[in-house]
């Protein structure tokens, strides 16, 4: 990244902190192709039951990207690892526990969140489009943070990202945290992500249904699922603004 000429260098960053604030809203651009995709669904091979067995294995890499987002959150102090979208922030530089062994852990478990819906439909231009356009748009966020985080943090940082990868962890590198874990702080900020997934998927679940067979049955798991996940979305929402429950000094 230092080989970077500096007009490039300017203009990623430009474009990175651009993408940051609106980071959360510019992917649903994604649902097109997902939709597309689903839209031509068939049960593989003819069989609902293999597609079950492929339905639940996706959703438990969107659920494997949630638990990075969880172990990420739960063992990071206040003031990173955050949802700012206006500017950068960054109090402390994390090199510990899972930031031992990755440099950007809730962005892979975001890309491991949508990757799992974008497997459902079996056709392998969606997933590989998808990685294509995870890897165009986050790059220039992680550049951007990078940018910020040198210039805050200077040699500790270049040092760190010297010994730590981008993007895909190595466990051997791994350190232990220097904070226990916290469930509040994740209950506090990992509810949106969460709900994200089970609606995504449920929603899969129901296109799937209407174009193959015209009709929505009302399926015990994802009624379940999704109810379930709902209520604990509105109560979690509702402690965060009207209650100091989840509150964590520090955090």
């Amino acid at each position: 990244m230092s080989k970077t000429p500096m007009g490039m260098r300017s203009e990623f960053v430009r474009q990175g902190n651009w993408l940051f604030r609106y980071r959360s809203y510019v992917p649903i651009v994604f649902l097109v192709p997902l939709i597309m995709a689903v839209m031509s669904m068939r049960w593989p091979f003819g069989s609902y039951q293999i597609h079950e067995y492929w339905e639940f294995s996706c959703l438990a890499v969107s659920f494997l990207g949630v638990g990075v987002r969880v172990f990420t959150v739960g063992h990071t102090p206040a003031g990173t690892s955050g949802r700012n979208t206006h500017a950068q922030v960054a109090e402390s530089l994390n090199t510990s526990g899972i930031y031992s062994m990755v440099r950007h852990p809730l962005y892979l478990g975001n890309y491991l969140m949508g990757l799992g819906a974008v497997l459902v439909p079996m056709e392998a231009w969606l997933p590989a489009l998808y990685t294509l356009a995870f890897w165009l748009y986050y790059e220039r966020i992680m550049f951007a943070e990078e940018d910020f985080l040198r210039n805050k943090f200077g040699e500790k940082f270049s040092a760190w990202v010297a010994a730590t990868p981008g993007f895909i962890p190595n466990p051997l590198l791994w350190r232990r945290p220097e904070l226990p874990f916290s469930l509040r702080n994740v209950l506090k900020r990992e509810y949106t992500g969460l709900a994200l997934v089970v609606v995504l998927h449920t929603g899969i679940e129901a296109l799937e249904h209407f174009v193959i067979e015209r009709n929505v049955p009302i399926e015990t798991f994802w009624v379940t699922l999704l109810a379930t996940t709902g209520v604990a979305y509105f109560v979690l929402r509702s402690l965060r603004r009207h209650s100091k429950v989840l509150q964590v000094e520090g955090r």
